[in-house]
């Protein structure tokens, strides 16, 4: 049986691909924004922390993926999700300063915010609806006793958030 070698050739590369694609699947390097399965955030007190941390993480193969940063937020966007951040003063007062986050991925933040603090709220806890952390970012976060030092943020799929000031890596 003859095979041409041009159609060989289309199937090795093919295969290569799908090979390279299970590849970085499997190490948690999927290169599409898709799933988008939300984001655990967690601040450092300064610049230089936020860097040593994102150092530590990839010593232990949680690499950055790129940063995404903003004018009240530095971020560095790992590639299992996870986003180690240096907010501003005023970033934090505006989430009674608050050092994590659990991000939730959602069509209508808003809605889905004051969903989720009326949820809280039935249930016992204090619970307000913040949205104006980050202006220029369609998030809608919720303060609540119901977490220690922690927030929840609801955000569109990030193909649907704004390219952000600084883009790297």
């Amino acid at each position: 049986m003859y095979i041409p070698k041009w159609l060989l050739s289309v199937f090795i590369i093919l295969f290569l691909l799908l090979l390279s694609w299970t590849w970085a699947l499997v190490m948690q390097r999927n290169p599409l924004p898709f799933p988008d399965p939300g984001s655990r955030v967690f601040s450092t007190p300064s610049v230089e922390a936020k860097a040593a941390v994102v150092d530590l993480l990839a010593l232990h193969g949680i690499v950055e993926r790129f940063q995404a940063n903003s004018d009240g937020v530095l971020r560095s966007i790992m590639w299992d999700g996870t986003i180690i951040n240096h907010p501003t003063a005023d970033v934090l007062k505006k989430v009674a300063n608050a050092s994590s986050s659990i991000g939730i991925v959602v069509t209508d933040p808003v809605q889905s915010a004051e969903a989720a603090a009326i949820f809280l709220r039935q249930r016992g806890f204090q619970a307000e609806v913040v949205l104006d952390v980050e202006p220029t970012l369609p998030i809608a976060f919720v303060v609540t006793d119901a977490l220690s030092g922690t927030v929840l943020n609801f955000r569109k799929h990030i193909i649907h958030l704004p390219k952000p000031d600084s883009l790297s890596n």
